[in-house]
């Protein structure tokens, strides 16, 4: 890239200045999943910030899991976009050049404005993220529906719960959450449906787990077809069929009624539908046996969840990502829905349907309008009395009439040329969305791609003609909402590195250079509060549009008061004694927010996924996320505390499928589909049924050579919420045929042109790359020495070969401190990266450390810790295995005692109870 000489630069992992902080650190929350957990954050003298949890905030009472632990680590400015930049040549990506905030703001907004004048509002597009705060959701959106004119303004929150938003809107006239984290532990039964909830919501997990131990008669059902680490504490795995969840709950319907487990005095009162919705079930799904015969399950297991359904009136199911993401998701969700309302159990403590969304802002984005079918305040865009109370309070010169292009079919717009520009913002489609080879064809014909992010180089950066850098969580202030409606504040620590600018301050001086009114903020309080007035604006009986979703208790707040908002659930009611309170459970006095005040069933008539696998691609994937890092790894990409847990993408698939299509663990497969093809390393996790594979969803081009799961993913989408299918794609695996394997961990950035296969995972004080290459090496001691950039002549230069078998190892020392090391073999099987990586963090290496680098091994024993189970504590598979060994450990208490591992967010507890399971098999056999 090149710059301009005149502009002056900040250094990489400098942190731009200290914001005065209270005793304990800065309240803020997690960036992460949708639990919303509080953090206390302090920036120390010497840069680094330590991070804690925050016990006063009723989502996590002070427990983090790894990933919100991390998040000091997270914040250097290593790899960050610092200042504005711009293509020199719009045909070629390479010559951006940085310029100022006015030469790029303008470059938008008469881009923009151009592009409308020529080809209407519909011509253009954002795309923006559920990790926006919703002061920056509601300028997007406010800017794109009020004043641009068109509804094309959709979000990656639609990738991961619009199902959810679409199935509430059905049942209940409006999206909202009846429930909230309290109900999970006073259910005497809990259902997670599609949730993987001990790995994806660690603090909601533990709450649980928690629970069971003082009321262990409380059962938890899981309902996941893989054997996740959520199942170690269940009471009953239902590893139902992909994409069977309809039939499955359209049965628990039937089941219901005709064993007469029905409140029907609340079903007449407060409910329409029922007969349509019964006699959907009835059709196929009266009968538990045929119902156990098509989701795969064994009859009695599948009876026995009927029956603990039928007998607990506290019933909580939380759905997640296997719900949501299916072409049949909202029928799911309201599936799940109507054995709720049938039995009543809405609105009251301890029971109802629970959507657990996976971004930090998911839910402030559907309070603001965030997707293409929605508007601001929870109005909706097909109904003109919304509209025009919108476009009153705003005072808009126009008001989007249609819903707008949602996620997938917005990118399919974009490469038919019919959307020329499009802003993205906070995400990057180009790893998340479905047949992201297409994503990538559409921004290269795009005529004019802008893109804000914190991050220099992402593979959706690659297209841009313009970056705009934005502010990253520590540096910017606002709002988020949590998976129970609870919103809390996120504050900055940390001053804008380089020239960063939050993101509603970018949208706020494009909507200027447009030359609209109404975006003339000078802080983010007072979006704030527009946005609460928006919510109460003629929001009641008197108008014809009673909304749930009201913060009139929030509305006028001024700097102070924004700053000292704590915690609150909205609705927020105002007391007789003037008291601001928030509201924890919805529908308790069993109105619902249809015109007619009834709750909805909705008749949902079971259909399998649209792709079925064939002859030529026989296994169906399945995609999720991995314990310890998120989305597509661009802020925890760069934690080594993350990095050691599941270090690389991987195919986890049942051992007789590997043999039967010639692959076998450890090696390198490659996934195709009809939209795309990737590669990675087998592994058998224990827990995927036969003919199905799971791939997980982080890796990116800047961190694999060859690993977007995304690029294989269909693009077909659910008829009603426009969600794509991510959890069901025929895939043909196959072998990846290599000749060598190997791995390096270096200071410095290997030179990897001659390598077929690359992973990049971050390390203390190193890089390490996993590498595999199909070209034979003659001379293995030359390609090392230019692999590393070293002249292995002229330096403290270690190695050993073994050329019979094809095993070679070579380390580089610098001032007796290791600086580089490479070993590499014909097999997989290589030897430890722990214990080498416990090497970079030596002032000098010892003798035995020489010879151990040689043979490949410490001298010293226990030396290698093994993989890492527990990220929190750096306590790996050997210490845990060692020590249960020796002393006879027989629980996770006694583990956690001794070692520390799984005492603090607990999400390792399942893999240490695996391996105690695992010792005492081993051990009287």
């Amino acid at each position: 890239m090149n710059s301009v000489p005149t502009f002056p630069l900040v250094a990489a992992g400098q942190l731009a200045g200290k914001l005065a902080e209270k005793p304990g650190g800065t309240q803020t929350t997690c960036p992460y999943c949708g639990v919303g957990c509080g953090v206390r954050a302090t920036l120390r003298s010497d840069g680094q910030v330590d991070i804690a949890g925050d016990e006063t905030h009723a989502s996590n009472f002070g427990r983090l899991c790894v990933k919100g632990s991390a998040l000091g680590e997270t914040v250097d400015l290593d790899g960050r976009l610092l200042y504005p930049q711009m293509r020199v040549q719009q045909d070629d990506p390479q010559s951006l050049q940085r310029v100022s905030w006015d030469a790029a703001l303008d470059k938008v907004a008469h881009g923009f404005r151009k592009i409308i004048d020529q080809h209407g509002p519909d011509a253009v597009a954002l795309y923006v993220s559920g990790q926006l705060l919703t002061e920056d959701y509601y300028i997007a959106n406010k800017l794109m529906k009020g004043y641009i004119g068109s509804a094309n303004i959709d979000t990656n929150s639609r990738l991961c719960m619009s199902s959810a938003v679409a199935g509430h809107k059905r049942a209940f006239g409006a999206d909202l959450v009846p429930v909230c984290y309290e109900d999970l532990e006073l259910a005497d039964l809990v259902v997670l449906v599609g949730s993987n909830t001990a790995w994806c919501h660690p603090i909601l997990f533990q709450r649980i787990a928690k629970i069971k131990e003082t009321r262990p008669q409380m059962k938890l059902v899981v309902i996941d077809p893989r054997r996740t680490a959520t199942c170690e504490l269940a009471d009953l795995h239902l590893p139902l069929k992909a994409g069977s969840d309809v039939w499955l709950f359209n049965g628990l319907l039937s089941f219901l009624a005709r064993h007469d487990i029905a409140d029907a005095g609340f079903v007449a009162a407060h409910t329409n539908g029922l007969d349509a919705a019964l006699e959907a079930a009835e059709v196929d799904c009266a009968d538990p046996a045929a119902v156990a015969k098509i989701c795969k399950l064994d009859p009695q297991d599948l009876l026995t969840f009927y029956e603990w359904f039928a007998a607990n009136e506290k019933v909580v199911t939380a759905f997640s990502q296997g719900v949501n993401q299916s072409s049949s998701g909202t029928d799911k969700v309201n599936s799940i829905i109507n054995c709720h309302l049938l039995t009543g159990r809405i609105g009251k403590a301890g029971m109802g349907p629970f959507s657990i969304t996976g971004q930090p802002n998911a839910m402030g984005g559907r309070e603001v309008g965030g997707l293409a079918n929605m508007l601001a305040a929870h109005m909706d865009l097909d109904n003109p009395q919304h509209r025009q109370t919108v476009q009153d309070f705003w005072q808009s010169p126009s008001m989007a009439a249609r819903p707008g292009l949602k996620a997938v079919d917005l990118f399919q717009a974009i490469e038919a040329g019919r959307v020329k520009a499009v802003w993205i913002i906070a995400t990057n489609p180009v790893v998340s969305l479905p047949d992201a080879d297409q994503v990538q064809r559409a921004l290269a014909k795009c005529e004019l791609v802008v893109v804000s992010d914190i991050i220099e180089k992402t593979d959706t950066n690659a297209f841009a003609h313009v970056l705009l850098p934005a502010m990253g969580w520590g540096e910017k202030d606002g709002t988020v909402t949590s998976s129970e409606r609870r919103i809390s504040r996120q504050r900055a620590f940390l001053k804008a590195p380089g020239e960063a600018r939050a993101d509603w301050q970018i949208l706020c001086q494009v909507a200027q250079r447009m030359g609209y009114q109404g975006f003339a903020f000078s802080a983010v309080h007072q979006i704030f509060d527009e946005h609460t007035r928006l919510s109460a604006f003629r929001n009641g009986d008197a108008f014809g549009q009673r909304r749930a979703f009201n913060l009139a208790g929030l509305s006028g707040l001024d700097q102070a008061g924004f700053d000292a908002l704590q915690p609150v659930q909205w609705p927020i009611v105002t007391t007789a004694s003037g008291e601001k309170r928030g509201t924890a459970r919805l529908f308790a006095d069993g109105r619902f927010s249809h015109a007619d005040g009834k709750a909805r069933f909705v008749a949902t008539p079971p259909r399998a996924p649209q792709h079925a696998p064939d002859d030529e691609y026989p296994m169906s994937l399945n995609t999720g996320r991995v314990r310890d890092q998120w989305h597509t790894m661009t802020r925890t990409g760069k934690s080594p505390k993350l990095a050691d847990h599941v270090p690389e993408s991987f195919v986890d698939m049942h051992p007789q499928d590997a043999l039967l299509y010639g692959v076998r663990e450890g090696m390198l497969a490659r996934v195709s589909t009809r939209w795309g093809a990737m590669v990675a390393r087998v592994q058998h996790g224990g827990g995927i049924a036969r003919g199905s594979i799971f791939v997980p969803i982080h890796w990116n081009g800047q961190s694999a050579s060859d690993a977007r799961v995304g690029a294989l993913i269909n693009p077909v989408v659910d008829p009603v919420s426009g969600e794509p299918e991510f959890k069901h794609t025929p895939v043909r695996v196959e072998e990846f045929r290599v000749a060598w394997y190997g791995f390096v961990l270096s200071r410095s950035r290997p030179l990897l042109d001659d390598v077929t296969h690359w992973t990049r995972i971050q390390g203390r004080r190193f890089n390490r790359y996993e590498l595999a290459g199909r070209s034979p090496i003659a001379d293995h001691g030359a390609w090392a020495a230019k692999l590393l950039g070293v002249d292995a002549a002229d330096a403290d230069w270690l190695e050993y070969e073994d050329a019979s078998a094809g095993v070679y190892r070579a380390v580089h020392v610098v001032d007796d401190c290791i600086d580089a090391c490479v070993f590499l073999s014909p097999r997989p099987d290589l030897p430890s990266r722990a214990w080498l990586a416990s090497l970079f963090i030596k002032e000098k290496l010892e003798d035995a450390d020489r010879v151990g680098l040689l043979i490949g091994q410490p001298i010293e024993k226990g030396a290698d810790t093994g993989p890492t189970v527990c990220s929190c504590f750096s306590v790996g598979r050997n210490t845990i295995c060692d020590a249960v060994r020796k002393q006879g450990l027989s629980s996770v208490a006694e583990v956690t005692a001794c070692l520390k591992a799984g005492g603090n967010c607990g999400s390792c507890v399942p893999e240490i109870k695996k391996l105690l399971s695992e010792i005492l098999v081993e051990e009287t056999s």
